[in-house]
């Protein structure tokens, strides 16, 4: 049984449980399905949705509501700024991180061969983009903007009151 609360708690609460959900899947289909392995930022840009997760579905069973589901929010929200800063490298805007990964799935052998036969993954350059935004940047406008919106709903919930629904 969730816990009760006014529409726009619950629609913020749902929104910050299925944004980095979807991200999440999203990353993970393009890696395991798509081959679009993820460099270091990539991976900086999940572990805040991994974050949000837990606390998203907290705020489904326990009270408060609201702080949890700002805290969710505010990871999400930290992703999306990871992202943005992400694109910017991935853009050429500004200089990043000189780390790159490496995807190493050989399954045995010599671990030193599949090392250095592993493609290097580079964080300056964008694997795949839609309509001219890269993956870093559509997480960043989906993640800034919905945490952006569910701050929004959490502060329009303390307008609203929860009541029992009138008898007609």
């Amino acid at each position: 049984m969730t816990v009760a609360v006014a529409t726009p708690l619950r629609a913020a609460r749902l929104l910050a449980l299925s944004i980095p959900l979807a991200l999440l899947g999203g990353a993970y289909l393009s890696q395991y399905g798509f081959g679009l392995y993820p460099c270091e930022m990539c991976w900086w840009q999940r572990y805040p949705h991994m974050i949000a997760i837990p606390f998203a579905l907290l705020a489904f069973f326990w009270r408060p509501v609201a702080p949890l589901v700002a805290i969710a929010a505010l990871a999400v929200l930290v992703s999306g700024l990871i992202g943005g800063f992400h694109a910017g490298v991935e853009y050429g805007w500004w200089h990043g991180v000189t780390a790159c990964t490496a995807s190493v799935f050989d399954g045995g052998g010599d671990p030193l061969a599949a090392i250095m036969k592993a493609p290097v993954i580079r964080c300056d350059v964008a694997p795949w983009d839609l309509w001219g935004i890269s993956l870093a940047g559509w997480n960043f406008l989906i993640s800034t903007g919905g945490a952006l919106l569910v701050f929004a709903l959490i502060a329009m919930n303390g307008k609203v009151q929860l009541t029992a629904p009138e008898k007609v």
